[in-house]
């Protein structure tokens, strides 16, 4: 079963949840983060293509 283990955005307003988050404040930290996110934690980043990411455990 897959996991959220993080949401990674650009606009807090639209976020929300148990996983934790990780606010960018533009688009070349919402990569950076994400890449990142997605080395430690051994998973994969999806993007939403509305400024949000999600790193999951598959």
């Amino acid at each position: 079963m897959s996991e959220i283990l993080a949401v990674i955005s650009m606009f807090p307003d639209q976020v929300c949840g148990g996983a934790p988050i990780f606010l960018a404040k533009n688009e070349e930290e919402l990569e950076a983060l994400a890449f990142l996110l997605e080395k430690i934690m051994d998973a994969m980043a999806h993007d939403l293509k509305n400024g949000t990411k999600i790193i999951v455990k598959h």
